[in-house]
């Protein structure tokens, strides 16, 4: 005579299994996080460079009113600050918003701006990234320098 032993029908998922979903969701949350961050920070970096080409077109308006460039600071005293910022939005950029948000208390782009004389090419406008180590440099001659990026 064979006994026939009953085994439990059980429904739903083992430990191991629910462990293996739960790490593979974590890789994948991992990945997500970081290519959403170098999006964000390649945004700002672009952001910032555009501004400055707004910087550029001020400049060529300004010269033509005016015989000088915009300056905010001497070519060795431009460090980007909010002031600085606020000074060429009012004064170069004829009060557009595009650099610093009051609202906000932050730079727009991330990054704070000043511009600056320039013996080589009459002037550079500086952008650095606020609270990291990015900088970009747009000279009159339309050269671009990044640093730290």
């Amino acid at each position: 005579m064979k006994k026939k032993f009953k085994t439990a029908n059980y429904s739903g998922f083992t430990l191991i299994e629910l462990l293996v979903v739960v790490a593979i969701l974590g890789i994948i949350a991992a990945i997500g996080i970081s290519a959403y961050s170098g999006y964000v920070s390649s945004t700002k970096r672009k952001s910032a460079e555009n501004i400055l080409r707004q910087i550029a077109l001020g400049q060529s308006e300004y010269y033509s009113e005016n015989d000088i460039y915009f300056t905010t600071h001497s070519s060795q005293q431009c460090n980007p600050n909010k002031a600085s910022s606020q000074t060429i939005e009012d004064d170069l950029l004829g009060g557009a918003k595009t650099i610093y948000d009051e609202n906000a208390k932050q730079p727009t782009s991330g990054y704070y701006m000043c511009v600056a004389d320039d013996s080589a090419s009459d002037y550079k406008a500086i952008a650095k990234e606020d609270g990291g180590s990015c900088k970009i440099t747009l000279w009159g001659d339309g050269r671009i320098k990044k640093e730290n990026c």
